[in-house]
């Protein structure tokens, strides 16, 4: 018999809420701290809501140009030659309606029908159904803990006659952990010689910890023409919900990637476009997010280790991830994740629920720490509670 739903794409047809909603969803109805879905309770940055302020009562509430206002395609170019060395023009630059789109728009200009895409596990969970639903075959090589290095070999070995590309996520969620030089160096080896282009999630290039300043994929030799960048300017102030991405690549390629942009979002509500440009040109903004987040992330860091709760090393991100067996619970990250909403009334999520593929670790879980430091003493407190009734 056939159904509404038989007729519908089997991508999406068959697809469950992300984890991030279901956890949410949950945190919402039991009245949980949510230290799951990646968000700062917090406003952004006060400079960012006076921008936006100034933007809203002076500037254009009509289309923006498609490829975003070229006051914020400088500014982009402008950030990324200030902290990365990267020598950028606007015209590198396609905004887009947030980091997840310009995942989208990079995968559909770079993958057609029965190409094969790398993803490393664990991933976003938008990777997969997007190369899907692209026409492509995602083809997942498992990092293992607690480092979740990259392994030339085990790449190489996954490479096909049908490879086209690769999906480089880093600073890595929901690990925490940065590729090293040598493993961008060695990546971008493997895309020259076995002519791959690289998808780079960057996104959280600018939430990196002790002292550790990021370099993009984008810059190795050989990578210019073979690699777009995605930026997220809700990571970079903590104002997720504005959804301010862009993608940065050759301009030909750039422009190519317009062309698939145009016919999601279009365009980007303009007063953040020039909210975002401006807190872009002002340095001290994102160095004090930044700063901020350290600080949330030490009071996680020293409550969990202060509670006999072991954490996975970690030096970017929102994230800390705990290793449960370790830490005394006797539960797989699911069942934890799914009891201590209910009983401890604190949100996280589990780590494989964001992995496809073989050697999926049931172990992990995974806490945000953007969160004001009362909200994670009590969350700890807790977590530590509950653990110990478990014994």
């Amino acid at each position: 018999m056939t159904t509404a739903t038989s007729r519908l794409h089997p991508t999406y047809a068959r697809m469950p809420v992300t984890i991030f909603e279901h956890m949410s969803g949950l945190a919402r109805e039991l009245g949980a701290i949510n230290l799951g879905q990646g968000f700062p309770d917090g406003a952004p940055p006060q400079a960012l809501l006076e921008a936006l302020a100034r933007a809203s009562a002076e500037r254009s509430h009509q289309y923006p140009p498609m490829a975003g206002f070229p006051e914020l395609r400088k500014a982009v170019a402008g950030f990324y030659e200030r902290t990365q060395g990267l020598e950028l023009t606007p015209e590198n630059v396609i905004v887009t309606s947030g980091a997840t789109e310009a995942v989208a728009s990079a995968i559909l200009t770079v993958v057609s029908q029965g190409d094969e895409v790398l993803l490393f596990a664990p991933a976003y969970d938008a990777y997969a159904p997007l190369v899907r639903r692209a026409g492509g075959v995602p083809v997942f090589l498992a990092l293992q803990a607690p480092d979740w290095r990259y392994e030339r070999s085990a790449i190489e070995a996954a490479i096909t006659p049908r490879t086209r590309a690769l999906v480089l996520n880093d600073p890595l969620n929901p690990t925490g952990t940065v590729a090293s030089p040598e493993d961008l160096a060695m990546i971008a080896g493997v895309c020259r010689t076995h002519d791959l282009f690289a998808i780079c999630d960057e996104v959280w290039e600018n939430v990196r910890f002790d002292g550790r300043a990021h370099a993009s994929l984008l810059a190795q030799p050989g990578m210019a023409e073979r690699a777009l960048k995605i930026g997220s300017a809700g990571k970079i102030f903590g104002a997720t919900g504005w959804k301010v991405g862009w993608i940065v690549g050759a301009p030909e390629v750039a422009a190519v990637v317009a062309r698939a942009h145009q016919f999601l979002t279009f365009t980007t509500p303009p007063m953040l476009q020039f909210a975002v440009a401006e807190a872009l040109d002002e340095a001290a903004i994102a160095k004090a997010c930044t700063a901020s987040w350290e600080q949330t992330r030490a009071v996680l860091l020293e409550g969990l280790d202060r509670e006999g709760f072991v954490t996975l090393p970690s030096a970017a991100t929102w994230f800390s991830c705990i290793d449960l067996p370790a830490s005394g619970i006797p539960l797989d990250d699911r069942t934890f994740s799914e009891r201590a909403v209910r009983e401890a009334l604190v949100t996280s999520i589990p780590l494989s629920s964001l992995w496809e593929g073989d050697h999926t670790p049931t172990h992990i879980a995974r806490l945000c720490h953007c969160k004001p430091a009362p909200m994670l003493e009590d969350a700890i407190s807790r977590l530590a509670r509950w653990r110990d009734g478990l014994r």
